[in-house]
């Protein structure tokens, strides 16, 4: 007979899950908001479903990513990491917003719309995928407290 062990996740499994079913998601939300965007306002609502997928879903696959590198980190360099990251992410967004906001080739009411679908559908395939994820974890009982001998 062959017994072949079945593997034990790492403690970094969940967050590599949380990747993996956050960028199906966003492929998910590019297919359909690029579709819906093409057919309700034509080309102009396949450019702004391109940005705000890309906006949104790399706002928060960005987050996950980090946090994921961090977790190889001592924790007040993950911290730092994480925070900049995070600042970063911020400049860059508001960078692209303020680039976009010049230009009209792209719907606005489309690319909010998929911002915020990005935004909810990336999060919510990143918790789905944490939360599909069985990662064994021990409780040490706490000692009992030693009672003197009793002589009778």
């Amino acid at each position: 007979m062959n017994f072949t062990p079945t593997p034990v996740p790492g403690p970094d499994a969940p967050l590599k899950a949380a990747l993996r079913y956050g960028l199906i998601g966003l492929g998910v939300l590019v297919v359909l908001s690029v579709a819906i965007g093409t057919i309700a306002k034509g080309t102009p609502g396949l450019w702004g479903a391109v940005f705000g997928s890309a906006i949104g879903g790399g706002f928060i696959l960005t987050t996950a990513a980090v946090v994921l590198f961090g977790a190889k980190l001592q924790p007040s360099i993950a911290g730092m990491v994480i925070l900049g990251s995070w600042v970063g992410k911020m400049l860059v967004a508001l960078l692209v917003i303020a680039i976009l906001n010049q230009f009209d080739f792209y719907d606005r009411m489309v690319l909010f719309l998929t911002v915020i679908g990005a935004l909810v559908i990336v999060l919510g395939a990143e918790a789905y995928g944490v939360v599909r994820q069985r990662v064994p974890y021990v409780t040490v009982p706490e000692p009992a407290a030693e009672t003197p001998d009793r002589e009778d």
